[in-house]
């Protein structure tokens, strides 16, 4: 095909950085899409598969994710392996009831998404990453395509496990409401014994069970009974979670309150990293619960009678964090909230630092 007059190959470089596809490119110099490439390969341009091939990505997601290991990086790969799947086309997708956690996936893996609702024969919502090179390096993590029968346990560092068995029971892991009972299903023997010798390792008291599905399929469940064992996976599996965890399931295993009370109710709001991050420090030390320093704190605060006086501060880090309070404390805390014109955030801010100050925990004095 013959150049279009006045088309320089400098014009078509900067047509092709500018992300412009190749076929759009062919249609404006009259150039076959080979007679482009070979302009770029001429001038030492570097290629991108996705505009030679004339279809741009549509999601920009960053591809080195599954490359190096974190706790995020931890979690996903275990919420992928149980709730995800590899495509047959260069993409995977994650399915989840819970869209916060798909949101906070594509986060967490900066990718431009778009989350695919709910649908009559389908109960759940889908997140799809389009990526050759983040498929690739799952198959080098040893997962594959129609991976549900089939998957070993990867090998995860030692100092990641704890994140990665989280994210596998934010996938696959059920929580009994009703006493210190955990388990996690599996298709996979494989699997299912590479979670038991974890779990053993972590030295907690769990057995493997095998069972057949109401279309006589085999699956297996790996246990964890009793209060102490469940109180330990709980202390190692949530040590470095945030966001990154399914409140409730979080909330059964940690908290015995959280199971043997009706009273309690659960509230989200947005609240001060570092005051959480600081909440969750003295929780740790004192062999609390975190969400119960905050009702403390609550609690001591409405009590207080000079509250309108207390400086208020708009900090911003401010997290989601949905926990379990007292009912009564908490709808107490919303009344004297709304007569001091505030937000329950602020209120709850107010209260933890106020609390730290009382209990002169780091050299803090009360005003």
């Amino acid at each position: 095909m013959p150049r279009k007059p006045g088309i320089s190959d400098q014009y078509l470089i900067d047509l092709y950085k500018k992300g412009t596809p190749f076929k759009k490119m062919s249609v404006i110099s009259g150039l076959s899409d080979r007679a482009i490439r070979n302009i770029m390969y001429k001038n030492n341009v570097k290629m991108n598969r996705e505009q030679y091939s004339g279809q741009p990505r549509k999601h920009a997601v960053n591809e080195d994710f599954f490359k190096n290991w974190s706790h995020q990086m931890a979690w996903v790969l275990g919420l992928f392996i149980t709730d995800g799947c590899v495509n047959q086309s260069n993409s995977i997708s994650f399915s989840q009831k819970d869209e916060r956690l798909l949101r906070l996936v594509a986060k967490l893996m900066d990718a431009k998404y778009e989350i695919i609702q709910p649908i009559s024969t389908r109960k759940v919502s889908v997140l799809t990453v389009n990526s050759k090179i983040i498929k690739e390096d799952l198959e080098r993590l040893g997962i594959y395509a129609n991976k549900s029968r089939t998957v070993g346990f990867p090998h995860v560092p030692k100092d990641y496990l704890p994140s990665f068995i989280r994210g596998v029971i934010d996938g696959d892991g059920w929580v009994d409401r009703e006493g210190y009972v955990m388990n996690v299903i599996s298709a996979s023997l494989s699997f299912a014994k590479g979670i038991l010798e974890t779990f053993r390792s972590w030295e907690l008291r769990c057995n493997l069970t095998r069972q057949l599905s109401t279309s006589q399929k085999v699956y297996y469940r790996v246990w964890v009974k009793g209060k102490r064992d469940l109180l330990k996976l709980s202390d190692i599996v949530y040590q470095h979670a945030l966001e990154d965890c399914v409140y409730y399931k979080r909330d059964l295993m940690k908290n015995p309150e959280y199971k043997s009370t009706s009273n309690r109710v659960k509230f989200r709001t947005n609240v001060s990293k570092e005051l959480l991050d600081s909440v969750r420090h003295e929780a740790k030390k004192s062999g609390k619960y975190g969400n119960y320093i905050i009702e403390e704190a609550l609690k001591s605060i409405l009590d207080y009678t000079d509250i309108e006086l207390l400086e208020k501060s708009k900090p911003q880090d401010r997290i989601q964090y949905k926990t379990t309070y007292d009912k009564n404390v908490l709808e107490h805390a919303k009344i004297i909230a709304k007569q001091l014109d505030m937000r329950m955030n602020e209120l709850i801010e107010l209260s933890i630092r106020e609390w730290f100050i009382l209990n002169n925990i780091e050299g803090k004095e009360r005003r």
